[in-house]
């Protein structure tokens, strides 16, 4: 039986998220203010001690911007390099010839699912949101269309297949085999990024516009008509090449001895800030130099793309911020033991468990840790339970319903410049679809296996 007080933590949770929605889209307050007042009002109301409040919050905001201001300032420096020189155009030129018009929104879920394998989904989306942009406004294309089954099958394999570092964490914490984990989680992610990215976006798109104005849309202006088009294998090779130095340092242990130079210096270029950083270096050459900019060009692309970022930056923090004061208050543990209250299959636990974590924290890879470290106990005393099934449903879980409290959220709307109650139908939404259609898959393969 829950007891009151955690009730009540439940309570003021709900509260402070629908009070979040209403002061942002009823009352018109600016986004980062409502998540800072939202955040001191459950803390307060949760009964934290008031020193700790503030304290609290900001390490949620640091920690949060320690990395993601990184990502999105690299990510987008190497956006318009992208887009300045036309490789973007290159690349959306050669995915609208092989796919055909007709089919860009199934050509851009399976970039998605491809490039972010290695890549946690914020590195993957500032990487490709430019191509997107670019094959939306060549094919007369709207955004929802193009950029929901981008960032669908990116997040599928953010929380369903290893080598991608969340998945992987499950899979390690269960002591699941890797390689079986991959294969059950392609079985599971591919119909399910399917039916969350362009069915869910050929449906979604009658009912949801987006506007044109996006102050990081006029950031990646298509060049492509302008000027001599950079070659598709040098833009391609200059894209991936921060995606292949991560991949190099997920795997570093697998074929290097642990703790030398070899080792750590692997680690060091395959960490997501360095990589992305080789890139946009690489960049500068390959699609600034060799393209004909000066070097007073260059620099001025790179400082005038990061302006449009600071909103962004601010408000993935203050979601960090008030995921840290759910945290906290004991909020979360509230959500969790609900959860163990309840007697259900230890697959639904697991999911159920990471959901309850995700609603509270944001964080899917957050809710996926937490969510293992709980249920893998319980597991070693269920038998008939496959723990690389066990790793995909938990991972399906820390996907529902992205909000306020999550940086992807925040991600998706500032970019694809929608108002909250949109960004809610279509990005919170197909994260639901992808959590419920991967556990529905999930209980059914562990029917035939």
């Amino acid at each position: 039986m829950i007891d009151p007080h955690s009730m009540f933590l439940l309570v003021c949770t709900l509260t402070a998220v629908v009070g979040l929605i209403l002061l942002i889209a009823v009352f018109k307050l600016n986004p980062f203010l409502s998540l800072f007042l939202a955040s001191l009002s459950i803390a307060i109301a949760a009964g934290m001690p008031l020193s700790t409040v503030i304290h609290s919050f900001e390490i949620g905001v640091g920690g949060t911007l320690g990395h993601i201001a990184i990502v999105v300032a690299l990510g987008t420096m190497l956006g318009k390099m992208m887009t300045e020189s036309g490789g973007a155009t290159t690349i959306a030129n050669t995915l609208i010839r092989w796919f055909g018009e007709k089919r860009v929104p199934w050509a851009m879920m399976f970039i998605g699912f491809v490039i972010g394998l290695p890549v946690f989904f914020e590195v993957g989306f500032v990487l490709l949101i430019p191509i997107a942009f670019t094959v939306a406004r060549r094919t007369h294309t709207s955004l929802i269309l193009v950029c929901l089954p981008l960032v669908a099958g990116l997040s599928v394999v953010h929380g369903l297949v290893p080598p991608h570092p969340a998945a992987l964490l499950a899979t390690t914490i269960y002591k699941a085999d890797v390689g079986r984990t991959i294969l059950y989680g392609l079985i599971v992610g591919l119909p399910t990024a399917m039916i969350a990215g362009p069915l869910y976006a050929k449906f979604i798109a009658r009912f949801v516009q987006i506007r044109n104005e996006s102050p990081m849309l006029a950031e990646f202006v298509d060049h492509g008509t302008e000027q001599k088009l950079p070659g598709f294998a040098l833009t391609l090779f200059t894209i991936l090449l921060p995606v292949g130095l991560m991949m190099m340092g997920s795997w570093a242990d697998a074929f290097t001895v642990q703790g030398n130079a070899m080792n750590q210096a692997l680690h060091l270029i395959g960490n997501d800030d360095m990589a992305l950083l080789i890139g946009v270096l690489l960049s500068f050459l390959t699609l600034g130099k060799l393209s004909g900019f000066t070097r007073e060009t260059i620099l001025r692309f790179s400082n005038e793309c990061l302006a449009p970022t600071a909103t962004i930056t601010l408000l993935v923090g203050a979601g960090g911020g008030f995921g840290r004061i759910l945290l906290d208050s004991g909020a979360s543990r509230a959500l969790v033991a609900m959860a163990l209250e309840t007697h259900v299959p230890v697959l639904v636990l697991a999911w159920l468990l990471a959901a309850l974590m995700r609603l509270s924290v944001g964080s899917s890879t957050v809710a996926m840790a937490t969510a293992a470290g709980i249920v893998a106990p319980i597991a070693l005393h269920s038998p008939n339970v496959h723990p690389e099934l066990l790793a995909i449903a938990t991972g399906a879980g820390s996907l529902i319903f992205s909000h306020v409290n999550d940086g992807g959220f925040w991600l998706v709307k500032e970019y694809l410049n929608m108002s909250v109650v949109e960004t809610m139908k279509t990005w919170s939404v197909c994260e639901t679809i992808i959590s419920l259609t991967a556990l529905v898959f999930v209980v059914g393969l562990s029917l035939l296996i």
